[in-house]
């Protein structure tokens, strides 16, 4: 961005890492770990810092009820 607010609050959602490079400030969860394989698979993938990933070892099937009251 380049307007004041959003330098301003810069610092707030990304954190600088090194040579003016910005990491997002992000925690990532997930019931299973493909969809997080793809996530860092994929083009964003190398700016997230490995030990925000969160997963556990079964999937919900994309049901929300599941993932809710017995896997979640």
């Amino acid at each position: 961005g380049s307007s004041d607010l959003q330098l301003e609050r810069l610092n707030f959602y990304f954190r600088e890492a090194s040579n003016n490079k910005f990491m997002p400030r992000a925690v990532l969860v997930d019931l299973e770990p493909g969809t997080m394989d793809a996530v860092r698979a994929g083009p964003f993938g190398q700016l997230f810092r490995p030990d925000n990933f969160f997963f556990g070892q079964t999937g919900a099937g994309n049901n929300w009820a599941k993932g809710h009251y017995t896997e979640g």
